[in-house]
């Protein structure tokens, strides 16, 4: 319990681009039992803190949520513009992600030092590299330019393309790790916990970012390798609280709500019937204080220790879609097949299921995306990738006014932090918008 919370402890909103595990990495990294809860932390660190921000500072932006609050740091996510450095979404967003990339570089460098199980020592490698992975996936969806390495004292940024296939490049060191040395029954037991399933999810990870790095062929293949009725998910407990719950029901003081239609415009018709609606929303018929129509959080959500999916089985199918559809020779009839199997699915593992009828509409590539991107929006609500799919699918530029509450997105990307200003002198100029 001592070594876990010396892990958990790094969570201030202080950035130090020093080792933040150095105090303690004596301690931590020279015995099975530290490294294995350092894992366990970096996880709770991730799933907890990170995926507040990673669903919360997004959705604002993009219109997927509508601000129910009087916090400065929701009113600023919401009337977009001239974001300040000092918002503490904007700063918490950044600073956790590079807090778990201090953490796996450290558990994947010491791992290898130790006199542990083959598979022990692959499991703890290939995780701290998934883990390492999607955080700078979660900088690169947010942030122009990003860190992908902590231990030098001055980091250099690099373009968030470099930053997903850095992303690719760790996902693949992971594969290799375990399919060298498989998992063992006590790295699963003692950290996977029948929670995650890590072959699964370093695919579904690679499917991901080579989609959003332009990689088609190579998304294709990796979502094509992903078993989709398995599942990875991050729990919760009494003690560590699902974090949309938090931010939402607990005290019945909610920071926002989930906008109608997904947050998307009203020329996005969806069939009647989708059961994605009745799966994420409750009908509430309100508005916010800026006029945005909301309802209740149902789905993922809606329990204090409900678990929380990495991915979801469908953004597979939506992956494969949209690769076929922007590769250099676009395959609109393999895109509509893996569109189908979405529209039409009644058997989703976590009950995320649109059951509707087949696409039957203009097989064009320009219409077929927006019907992606709808399917994007309403199957992968809340899962923070909705300012990234807004900026790909090229939907309206936002402008630099203040409260423009018409615009989809009222960002491109968020500046930097004033933390990481003040650390690091390669910190670029913020995005004028």
């Amino acid at each position: 319990m001592f070594l876990l919370t010396t892990v958990l402890a790094i969570t201030s909103c202080e950035t130090d681009f020093d080792n933040p595990n150095a105090a303690a990495s004596d301690q931590v990294f020279t015995s099975r039992e530290g490294i294995l809860a350092t894992t366990i932390g970096m996880q709770e660190l991730y799933s907890t803190t990170g995926m507040r921000y990673i669903i919360e500072t997004p959705a604002i932006t993009t219109r997927e949520g509508g601000i129910t609050t009087t916090f400065q740091n929701m009113i600023d996510l919401e009337d977009g513009g001239d974001i300040p450095n000092t918002n503490s979404n904007v700063v918490g967003l950044w600073t956790t992600m590079l807090r778990v990339v201090g953490i796996a570089e450290d558990i994947a460098a010491n791992a290898a030092e130790l006199d542990i199980d083959a598979g022990t020592k692959s499991g703890l490698i290939a995780n701290a590299k998934l883990f390492h992975a999607m955080s700078i996936g979660a900088m690169a969806q947010n942030y122009e330019q990003v860190i992908v390495a902590t231990s030098e004292d001055n980091p250099p940024f690099i373009s968030r393309i470099e930053g997903y296939n850095t992303a690719i490049a760790l996902l693949n060191e992971a594969k290799s790790a375990i399919a060298a040395n498989p998992i063992s029954a006590e790295f699963e037991a003692e950290v996977l916990r029948g929670d995650i399933d890590l072959e699964n999810t370093i695919n579904a990870m690679l499917a991901r970012f080579n989609l959003f790095a332009g990689n088609y062929d190579a998304a294709i293949a990796a979502a094509s390798e992903v078993d989709q009725t398995s599942s990875s998910v991050f729990t919760y407990d009494t003690q560590n609280l699902n974090p949309i719950w938090s931010r939402v029901f607990q005290n019945s003081a909610p920071n926002f709500k989930p906008q109608d239609n997904f947050g998307l415009p009203a020329s996005f018709v969806f069939e009647d019937g989708d059961g994605r609606f009745d799966f994420y929303m409750v009908p509430l018929d309100e508005l916010n204080q800026n006029q945005f129509p909301i309802e209740d959080l149902a789905g993922f959500f809606n329990a204090d220790t409900g678990s929380i999916p990495i991915y979801l089985p469908d953004e597979m199918n939506l992956i494969i879609a949209e690769a076929n559809l922007r590769k250099s020779s676009p395959d609109t009839g393999a895109a509509v097949t893996a569109l189908n199997l979405v529209l039409t699915d009644t058997d989703d593992v976590f009950g995320v299921n649109a059951n509707v009828s087949a696409y039957d509409g203009d097989t064009s590539v320009a219409v077929l995306l927006d019907e992606v991107y709808k399917n994007r929006r309403a199957e992968l609500f809340l899962t923070g990738m909705s300012l990234e799919d807004s900026r790909r699918f090229g939907r309206p530029d936002p402008t630099p006014t203040v409260q423009n509450f018409d615009e989809e997105r009222n960002r491109n990307f968020y500046p930097y932090p004033n933390t990481e200003r003040d650390n690091n002198t390669n910190t670029p100029d913020d995005p004028a918008i």
